[in-house]
């Protein structure tokens, strides 16, 4: 879901009550003003402090000597590049401790709003206090997630105090994932009554060439302490600003602090114009929240009408037509920026693989920022939207199975609820190469996760890339997503699809060819190493796992019913130098290698 707030604010603005805010002003905290907007960027002057530190949450600590920055941030890219760190995630300092502290002021006049921080992702273990006040934790650093701040809040000249420790750990990924408050924060201000947080769920349930069927599920939060009759209004416009579809709902009863969930259908929406990947064509849903005929609340939802299914002889099918998947593995980092989120870097790596002729990603092996479905939505670029490297039996000794337990289910349920608005979304990964694949009774762990996403979105069919494929399906894993995806495994889709005929399976990921742009070695030669540590560009080095794309190729050719393939990977990524692992470390040299060879 996108909040296209600036331009709606002209397109409906009649009426409403100043519900936002906006930024200005300095030490000792920014004020923030009321304006017409419901979210506002928090990303401005903070202060910073790489270490542990006791007592920065209180608003009294002094921070005066602390780095002051503007957000996203990874503290890691900084460096020092260090051969005794591990080149997996990139011999980068990726561990320790960091603190984030920002002050504000909210006028006397913002009694009776309702303040959310909504943090699109800090790595990692994050503990988010304000004015002393501890809010929560989050562990996984690629999950969004919200805070209350309303009880804690002070106005007029009493400065607010949002603190936030972070704390990842060494030996917590197999690949670089940055560290610090590396994703947007937002500050999203409503009245007493309001939409949640990713609280519209939108679908298509009906499309034809000459009308289409837009259904709305929107979630209605009533802060106040007294019951509450509202009604909806919700408004399709167009990629022009146009309203093209209208519907107002009966007044409906929501009792004091309760939530619930009001539907509506807008019919009959004359001659869609579906997004597809040649023609990426947006709407925006516009909801209001009236309370008689006063807008108490509005929230925007961009989306897109299109037909998705998953056919064993067709193949995949956007809109009714067989679309062969040419994807690719993407990690998170943007090089030498490192994983702090940079829209404009971002839509760039998406433009290239589209001009190479990519029509899909893979989120490897995470949820993705908020920027990238974006980017896809207005590119024309299908998404498997992935939740998982690791369940319980980790990967690596400080991975996410340490929190998998107690986290597993509200990730992927708030993972879910935040991208299923998204036209470019057309699988949910539940996992990548997970051990448990091994195990009698993993199926058992794959059928729950399978089960979350169809609760929270029957519309679109769920998948894993699998690369003990034998094991997946003899220890019946495999049968529980709705399209299994099989890694590195193309000389068996013939046995796979003739052992199971209903199947509709994929190549989830492919390929891992390493090469070094511009180098080319004579003699032409296959070798695991080479002293240069670099890799020849002739497309004939892989890891033994592995194979160069032709072998892929061929096979995908052979049988068309195959979705398709996500060649790893799209683009170099930092850490896991395969093959120069070597470091000092495990007493091996293959220093200064910290960075993958596998990007096209």
């Amino acid at each position: 879901m996108i909040r296209a707030t600036n331009w709606l604010a002209v397109v409906l603005l009649a009426g409403i009550p100043s519900f936002a805010a906006t930024a200005s002003g300095d030490q000792p905290g920014t004020a923030l003003t009321i304006s017409g907007e419901r979210r506002i960027s928090l990303d401005e002057d903070w202060r910073f402090y790489k270490g542990d530190v006791k007592g920065a949450e209180d608003p009294a600590f002094d921070d005066s000597h602390w780095i002051p920055l503007r957000l996203p941030h990874d503290w890691a890219i900084d460096g020092p590049f260090d051969p005794k760190l591990n080149p997996h995630t990139g011999a980068l300092p990726i561990s320790g401790t960091g603190w984030y502290r920002k002050s504000f002021l909210l006028p006397e006049d913002a009694h009776g709003r309702y303040f959310t921080v909504v943090f699109d992702g800090a790595m990692s273990n994050a503990e988010v206090w304000l004015n002393g006040h501890e809010l929560g934790k989050r562990p996984y650093g690629y999950s969004s997630f919200a805070f209350d701040l309303t009880p804690y809040l002070l106005y007029g000249s009493k400065s607010n105090l949002l603190a936030v420790c972070l704390a990842p750990e060494e030996h917590s990924s197999r690949w670089y994932p940055g560290a610090g408050i590396y994703r947007n924060v937002w500050l999203d201000v409503t009245g007493p009554v309001h939409v949640a947080e990713w609280g519209t769920y939108v679908t298509t349930p009906q499309v034809s060439d000459g009308a289409a069927t837009v259904s709305v599920k929107t979630e209605i939060r009533n802060e106040l302490t007294t019951e509450a009759t509202v009604s909806l209004r919700t408004t399709v416009v167009d990629a022009s600003g146009k309203q093209v579809s209208t519907n107002i709902g009966k007044p409906e009863a929501i009792s004091a602090g309760a939530v619930r969930t009001l539907s509506s259908n807008l019919e009959n929406l004359a001659k869609p114009h579906r997004w597809d990947i040649d023609d990426p064509y947006l709407y925006t849903l516009v909801t209001e929240v009236l309370e008689g005929k006063r807008v108490v609340d509005r929230y925007s939802t961009q989306f897109g009408i299109r037909t998705i299914a998953f056919d064993r002889e067709k193949g995949f099918l956007l809109n009714g037509k067989t679309r062969k998947l040419h994807g690719v593995c993407m990690h998170h980092d943007l090089g030498a920026l490192g994983a702090a989120v940079n829209r404009r870097a971002t839509e760039r790596q998406l433009q290239i693989m589209k001009a190479a002729g990519v029509n899909a990603i893979r989120t490897s092996h995470n949820p993705p920022s908020p920027e990238l479905l974006e980017f896809c939505d207005r590119l024309g670029l299908v998404v498997m939207d992935e939740a998982f490297d690791m369940w319980r039996i980790p990967k690596v000794p400080n991975g996410y199975s340490k929190y998998y337990d107690e986290w597993s289910e509200r990730d992927l349920r708030e993972m879910a609820r935040r991208d299923r608005n998204h036209p470019s979304v057309i699988l949910w990964s539940i996992g990548n190469e997970i051990p448990e694949q091994k195990q009698a009774d993993g199926w058992k762990e794959a059928k729950r996760l399978v089960n979350f996403f169809h609760e929270e979105d029957p519309t679109r069919p769920t998948t894993s890339g699998f690369n003990d494929w034998d094991y997946a399906i003899k220890n019946h894993m495999a049968e529980q997503v709705d399209v299994p995806g099989f890694n590195y495994k193309p000389m068996y889709y013939e046995q796979i699809m003739k052992d199971h005929p209903t199947w509709v399976i994929f190549g989830s990921e492919t390929a891992s060819c390493v090469s070094s742009r511009g180098v080319y070695q004579f003699p032409i030669q296959k070798y695991e190493k080479d002293p240069s540590r670099q890799l020849s560009s002739y497309d004939i080095i892989a890891p033994p796992w592995a194979y160069c794309p032709d072998v892929e190729f061929k096979y995908q050719d052979q049988f068309p019913s195959v979705l398709g393939e996500f060649v790893w990977t799209g683009f170099d990524y930092i850490g896991e130098p395969t093959p120069y692992f070597g470091w000092e470390g495990n007493n091996d040299h293959d220093w200064p290698a910290r960075s993958s060879y596998f990007g096209m």
